[in-house]
């Protein structure tokens, strides 16, 4: 029983950061690259089901569901500062 309270104290006593850390590690960066390139790849696989769904109810799961990852996506390039960026004009020859 000692044993058990003194991992919950263990646990319990985790920080929890109020603002994120002033340098990512690599490991943290090679975390955030995996979790990006899972969102957008559910996001296009998510896109081609729902063209290829012939029932309504579903397709609109699966398109409400590739929309959700998206945003997530579109919400990891805001936090890096990737996002939002305003477009430049096409230099035409």
């Amino acid at each position: 029983m000692e044993q058990l309270n003194q991992n919950q104290q263990i646990n319990n006593t985790q920080a929890i950061f109020q603002e994120p850390p002033a340098v990512i590690t690599s490991k943290d960066a090679l975390y955030l690259t995996d979790m990006m390139n899972w969102n957008l790849i559910i996001a296009k696989k998510a896109a081609l089901f729902a063209m290829n769904c012939q029932d309504e109810e579903i397709k609109q799961a699966i398109t409400a569901l590739g929309k959700m990852h998206e945003q997530q996506y579109d919400r990891f390039l805001q936090h890096l500062g990737l996002g939002s960026q305003p477009s430049q004009p096409s230099i035409s020859h």
